[in-house]
């Protein structure tokens, strides 16, 4: 959909609905990340774990961690979790840094893929969509399951944060049958994996409906919805107290934490390598 300002709405409607909810302090990390054709693969790819180290730096807990993203946001998170689960680092290290779930809209599981279909209802086309993602690929290959999660057949659970998979989506949009492969290759993996498909819907449904729907219940329905997932999978840590700091406290520990370099050092370079 674009830039993250595009969804800012629906960001802090969803904060709201979570403090409703019981979390004490909620709050929320937008990436802004390099569009097509602006940049192809892997940039996106290096942006979305350099926003998570930055959030790792600064929360230093993991737990506390629920990663989110619709379209092919979604599709970056997967990404990420496969590349650290199976590519990149040793497994006992990558549970201290696994995040404690990832809740995924309208995932693009399938790049490039037969599985993503037209219907009457989606806004979305089947054919523009592999236009685009063939230039995401820029020279990589489509059959790349890092790339192009979906075609994945292991590493679902090893990659799985530690709370799970939530996954929402519409019925009646392009990448239905796709999500719908994805989530059995998930769970015949082990996975931990919870799928809501909505009767009706169409691609990212929940953030469409709060722009759209013509009642309260209506926009709300899946904020609502994704917040429960929330809900259930991190009540354990949800209503944890943590000491209140001062103004002058939060306002010199918001960035860097006490884990990173001192301000005079620290460069946002440093998170995308040289």
């Amino acid at each position: 959909m674009g830039s993250a300002y595009f969804y800012l709405e629906f960001l802090i409607a969803w904060v709201t609905r979570l403090t409703q909810r019981g979390f004490r302090n909620p709050a929320i990390f937008a990436l802004e990340y390099t569009l097509v054709p602006d940049d192809v693969w892997p940039k996106q790819f290096t942006e979305t774990g350099a926003g998570y180290q930055l959030l790792m730096d600064y929360m230093g807990d993991s737990s506390r961690i629920c990663v989110s993203g619709d379209s092919a946001g979604a599709t970056l998170i997967l990404s990420r979790l496969l590349h650290h689960g199976d590519h990149d680092e040793e497994a006992v290290i990558y549970e201290a840094k696994k995040p404690a779930l990832a809740v995924l809209i309208s995932p693009w599981t399938h790049l490039i893929s037969k599985l993503n279909r037209n219907t009457p209802s989606d806004y979305l086309d089947a054919t523009a969509l592999e236009l685009y993602g063939g230039q995401y690929l820029g020279n990589e290959s489509a059959n790349n399951v890092i790339i192009s999660p979906g075609l994945s057949d292991g590493s679902w659970k090893l990659a799985m944060p530690s709370r799970g998979y939530c996954i929402v989506y519409g019925a009646e949009e392009v990448f239905g049958p796709a999500i719908e492969e994805t989530t059995h290759k998930m769970k015949a993996d082990g996975a931990r994996v919870k799928a809501k498909r909505e009767a009706g819907g169409i691609h990212a449904w929940p953030v469409v409906n709060l722009f759209l729907g013509s009642s309260p219940e209506e926009r709300l329905k899946g904020l609502n919805q994704i917040t429960d997932m929330v809900v259930d999978r991190m009540k354990a840590v949800q209503f944890v107290e943590t000491p209140r700091k001062t103004r002058e406290e939060a306002s010199s520990e918001a960035y860097p934490s006490p884990k990173t370099p001192t301000p005079s050092k620290w460069s946002p370079m440093s998170y995308f390598g040289s």
